[in-house]
């Protein structure tokens, strides 16, 4: 069934009072979900089927489909995503799958980076045309569903993929929290509003979460209207795309004077110029590194086009607390390759959304270079008095942990030059691990080869297991093996049970290359097998933080196992080489919703069964 979604107005301000009710707005593709007995169809806001490509949401509907009977036939609006956090949605790979067209290449990407269907409306229900109640019980209604079928009650990263959209009567803490993870924005709704198929209403308002840089202009298009934007990547001009919206009247009709007198050169179409004259514009994101919805915010006549940077771009790119300054951008931390500290926040920012669920509500060691990697360095534990108020903190014998729980403390610890990022296997709230590690290490850099041959071995004996197991290089010279388990299901003395059968198996199958000798004087050339440090109170280092290596930055970058090979290259994962693979997905990406008890628990019943 076709139906013309109902659409919002674009507010410059969130509107106040008890009439209005708020949710997140995710960026995506509108589409609305037909389900009945005769069948299923799910269509974008022009008509077209969504079905075929993306398979995913569709089995998802069979996997509910008879919980949903007693609510058939049933219409639901909302919005296909592919969410990257519980408030922010990859308008660039939600893009990417919208282009597909091999039926093989578009089963491969629902097998491995599903999206989500996020439904927020309900516009029929057992036949009652719902959309002409109002919000508040089309909202109601559409809660009962949604709990009686088990979907999510909010939306997330997870193996079901068909989840809720909630609402909430006041806006401050939903906005803050849209801010915090950079979502694109907010809907407003009326409460007495119904859904009118088709019509762009002033009842629905959305709010953008717009963010503000510095460019320079380097072209004006004489048949389009639009000035182009740049910005400096070293001594190179990157084209950041064009804008028009905002610049008016004459300011519009000086720059483009200005622009025919100081030109470069000039065609049929295009007039360039040099940089040289500087503007701060508005807009949405960068996507494959063009601006979306830009609009001209103001001259910036005080600045020169050498602090029009792409590195302050991707930092502007993303929303943190104001409270973040950053200070002394252009210091260097790497010297052979250079790589400056706005380089390795803009790191930060690109990896956040998938390295911050690691580093969440775990007590926080971080390494700190003041002076970069070629000088000296400290631990950090305990939380300075000078940090800001919105920094986490958890107080444990007598240490006042940081939690690193969001961007704006991610962006502050890499502010003070916090390049290594230590976390504990449990929770603050936890004595009990969430996670197991092994670390395999090497003699030295020259034999990392042994560590792929270590994980490889471990990887055949858990998959005689049938353990799902996750690899990571450790930025160093090894590699480490994480397997997710269930908070507060095993104890540390359980888990170790698990670690020495599985150390002790290795070193008894392979005595002359694998050991589990403390001592590095009485392990040979022999590769040490640790998993005496999966402890209480020990620590490993966060997935994608980087080490204070002066040779450069590495990264302790996850990775896919048909990567763990014997030409795998340590110094290949810088985080420039990181930040762009993790475009195409996260190896990781499942961990949280991959806890693996079972099987953990099946071979402690095994060890408990054959112990001596």
């Amino acid at each position: 069934m076709y139906v013309k979604p109902m659409l919002p107005t674009l507010s410059a301000g969130i509107p106040e009072g008890e009439k209005w009710s708020y949710e997140v707005k995710y960026d995506g593709f509108r589409a609305i979900l037909s389900i009945s007995e005769e069948g299923i169809t799910f269509t974008s806001r022009n008509g077209k089927d969504l079905g075929a490509l993306f398979p995913e949401i569709m089995n998802a509907v069979q996997s509910i489909f008879d919980r949903l009977k007693d609510f058939m036939p049933c219409i639901f609006d909302g919005e296909l995503v592919s969410l990257k956090n519980p408030y922010k949605a990859s308008f660039e790979v939600i893009q990417q799958r919208g282009r597909l067209r091999a039926k093989d290449k578009i089963n491969q990407e629902a097998e491995t980076n599903p999206c989500q269907y996020l439904i927020f409306d309900l516009l029929e229900c057992k036949q009652e045309k719902t959309a002409f109640l109002d919000y508040l019980s089309r909202k109601t209604l559409l809660s009962n569903i949604a709990s009686s079928c088990g979907l999510p009650l909010e939306p997330r990263k997870s193996n079901q993929l068909i989840q809720y959209v909630p609402s909430f009567a006041g806006h401050e803490a939903l906005w803050s929290g849209i801010r915090a993870f950079d979502a694109e924005g907010m809907i407003a709704k009326e409460n007495k509003s119904k859904w009118e198929a088709g019509v762009r209403t002033k009842s629905w308002l959305k709010i953008k979460n717009y963010k503000y840089a510095l460019f320079f202009i380097i072209g004006y298009d004489k048949k389009n209207g639009y000035f182009k934007a740049g910005v400096f990547k070293g001594e190179n001009v990157i084209d950041t795309g064009v804008f028009s919206h905002g610049l008016e009247g004459s300011d519009r009709d000086s720059l483009i004077r200005i622009l025919k007198e100081n030109k470069e050169s000039e065609d049929s179409q295009w007039i360039t110029i040099s940089p040289a004259i500087c503007v701060e514009l508005q807009f949405l994101e960068l996507y494959k590194n063009q601006l979306r919805e830009p609009s001209f915010s103001a001259f910036r006549f005080d600045l020169s086009p050498h602090e029009c940077t792409w590195e302050q771009l991707k930092l502007k790119a993303v929303s943190f607390h104001e409270e973040v300054q950053i200070t002394h951008p252009d210091k260097p931390l790497w010297e052979n390759p250079l790589r400056t500290k706005t380089d390795y926040l803009a790191y930060l920012v690109e990896v956040s959304d998938y390295m911050l669920p690691f580093l969440k509500n775990k007590s926080l060691t971080v390494i700190r270079y003041p002076h970069g990697t070629s000088d000296e360095a400290f631990y950090q534990k305990n939380c300075p008095d000078y940090a800001p108020e919105f920094v986490e903190t958890t107080k444990q014998d007598g240490i006042d942990y940081i939690l690193c729980n969001d961007i704006s403390t991610l962006i502050w610890l890499g502010n003070q030059l916090s390049l290594e990022f230590h976390i504990p296997f449990q929770t603050y709230d936890s004595s009990c691990p969430n996670e197991i590690v092994f670390d395999l290490d090497p003699p030295s850099r020259a034999d990392f080869h042994m560590a792929v041959s270590a994980a490889l071995e471990m990887r055949k004996l858990f998959d005689s297991f049938g353990l799902a197991s996750f690899p990571k290089l450790s930025g160093g010279k090894g590699i480490q093996i994480h397997i997710p388990i269930t908070n507060n299901r095993f104890s540390y003395d359980q888990t170790k049970k698990f670690t020495s059968f599985i150390a002790a198996y290795l070193v008894n199958a392979y005595p002359e290359m694998y050991t589990i000798e403390r001592l590095k004087k009485n392990r040979g050339n022999r590769l040490y097998v640790d998993y005496i440090q999966h402890a209480e109170g020990k620590t490993i280092i966060a997935p994608y933080s980087v080490r204070g290596n002066p040779e450069d930055a590495y990264a302790a970058a996850p990775l896919f196992w048909d990567e763990v090979v014997q030409d795998l290259k340590v110094n290949q994962f810088t985080m420039d080489y990181v930040a762009e693979r993790i475009k195409k997905g996260c190896p990781f990406q499942d961990y949280f919703s991959s806890p693996q008890d079972e099987v953990i628990q099946q071979v402690l019943d095994f060890i408990e069964k054959n112990k001596q």
